[in-house]
């Protein structure tokens, strides 16, 4: 079957990272993603996995039908990346792309997209384990080599895919998406009360790990100009980051409230007077998105993804700059008018660039030209 606009595509997508102990972003947008798409006529979907006992946890349950494959994750993955087997075709049939939406490479016995989040592993290798470093190399190879096209989330993240060696010819922009959702004022102020928060509030929210700055926000935190305000830290722990010295020092002017459903962490989001998220490096930052999407004003860092996200919208600072995210949060809070206006800017930038409809044609749009590059033809 060709990439024709009108032709029904069949494209098989790996989902194996909806079953990681903390799925975390590149799950949640792997899932928005087949959301998006899963209302089309013209795209056929099917999941693909791993074997695993039972179904992921709710929250992170794939929308479309899942066909898994026999071996546990670590053994499929060994197997993909050093024998370049089972074929994904042979568990689901035939297809017409096949879209890896992590970092494990699947042979390309179908036209392959590969979504490459971020690279972080080679900025900092330090932060992750010998054999993932190991893993990750040997992906980035065989997405290098084997990958049709390869679609990043962010100008950052196709910089440094160019800088490691892709191919731009064969790089793609395709930015994550949100469907905004309203939150009733009786929720917001249900969620302040179940907190105990009367004062300003200050949210950060993502999975606690070295590379989410956390340690700048809460010595800047601590030498906040309002001794109301609070510090909501919401999201699940990852891996080597210990903040527990500085966690006691400020006592309960922060709340750690940990991984919350996806309705209960939009009510925080539009509860919260200022997002904070003074990450050091993302591949895109999904929740700067998801902050704006509830009208909250966003702090975030300059010359990362997360720029990318706010635009205009977003005050930047220097990750690195305690004193710069202090200035910042003082003069924020200080200044509802200033909110109001970041945050309504903040609503319309993601209506007008990170909608799911825009998202889903430019994905289907993506898949058809892997069909037409992949049969000698050129992009539509």
């Amino acid at each position: 079957m060709g990439g024709r606009v009108g032709d029904r595509l069949r494209v098989a997508v790996t989902l194996e990272q909806c079953w990681h102990r903390v799925p975390g972003g590149t799950a949640r947008a792997a899932l928005d993603s087949v959301d998006a798409l899963r209302s089309s006529n013209s795209v056929e979907l099917v999941g693909v996995s791993a074997h695993h006992a039972q179904a992921p946890a709710p929250a992170w349950t794939p929308s479309i039908p899942m066909r898994s494959f026999r071996l546990p994750r670590s053994a499929l993955y060994e197997s993909w990346h050093r024998f370049r087997r089972p074929s994904i075709t042979s568990l689901v049939g035939s297809v017409d792309v096949i879209h890896a939406t992590g970092m494990a490479v699947p042979p390309p016995t179908a036209p392959l997209v590969v979504t490459v989040h971020d690279l972080a592993f080679l900025r900092d290798p330090g932060q992750f384990t010998a054999r993932g470093v190991r893993f990750f190399h040997r992906a980035i190879e065989l997405a290098r080599r084997d990958a049709t096209l390869v679609n990043c989330p962010s100008q950052a993240t196709i910089d440094e895919c160019i800088e490691h060696g892709f191919d731009p010819a064969r790089l793609r922009l395709l930015p994550w998406s949100i469907r905004p959702v309203a939150v009733g004022a009786d929720r917001i102020e249900l969620v302040r009360r179940e907190l105990g928060i009367d004062g300003p509030m200050v949210l950060w929210a993502g999975t606690i790990e070295p590379r989410k700055n956390l340690p700048t926000l809460l010595a800047a935190f601590a030498r906040i100009g309002d001794p109301s305000a609070t510090l909501v830290l919401a999201g699940p722990t990852g891996w080597n980051e210990d903040l527990s010295t500085q966690l006691v020092a400020l006592g309960d002017r922060v709340r750690s409230v940990g991984f919350l459903p996806a309705d209960e962490l939009r009510a925080l989001y539009a509860a919260a007077d200022v997002f904070c998220f003074p990450s050091r490096q993302e591949g895109f930052g999904l929740p700067v998105l998801e902050a704006m999407a509830q009208g909250t004003p966003v702090i975030t860092s300059s010359g990362t993804a997360t720029a990318e996200v706010a635009g205009d919208a977003g005050v930047l600072i220097d990750p690195g700059d305690p004193d710069a995210l202090l200035a910042a949060l003082d003069a924020l809070l200080a200044d509802p008018e200033r909110r109001a206006r970041l945050g309504e800017a903040g609503r319309r930038r993601v209506l007008e660039h990170f909608e799911p409809h825009r998202h889903a044609a430019a994905l289907e749009s993506l898949y058809r030209d892997a069909v037409d590059l992949a049969s000698g033809g050129s992009p539509s």
